[in-house]
């Protein structure tokens, strides 16, 4: 059973930034690709960056290169943290983010969040003024 945990959502204005981080608990060590996703009011499913836990390979949606990065700690055997450092947000970032595991490396469909195994509730990200 894996259990995917996010926090760090928040307010903020227009330019600055928010880290987000998702805890990720499994029972056995596995190959997985880790992703973030948002969701916008009125909009669809994006997804925004993503990290293959085994050699770190990092990959992210055109919207945000240069702005967001993707990191992980995964010191702990059964645990894997990945965080989302958001820099200079804009109006478009604001939305919930999710965090989704997929078992495995990171697949071609990346983007594609019907095949990921598991999903976080979401954490909000404001973007105001």
């Amino acid at each position: 059973q894996v259990q995917l945990v996010e926090s760090g959502g928040g307010s903020v204005q227009a330019g600055g930034s928010l880290r987000l981080s998702c805890t990720a608990s499994f029972d056995t060590v596995s190959s997985a690709c880790m992703t973030w996703f948002r969701r916008a009011p009125n909009k669809g499913r994006e997804g925004v960056a993503a990290i293959y836990n085994i050699g770190g390979n990092t990959f992210y949606t055109d919207s945000v290169k240069g702005r967001f990065t993707i990191s992980q700690d995964n010191a702990k055997s059964t645990v894997n943290t990945v965080y989302l450092q958001m820099r200079d947000l804009q109006f478009e970032d604001a939305g919930m983010y999710y965090c989704a595991l997929y078992f495995g490396r990171c697949p071609r469909q990346l983007w594609l969040g019907s095949i990921y195994n598991y999903w976080g509730e979401g954490t909000q990200v404001t973007v105001s003024s």
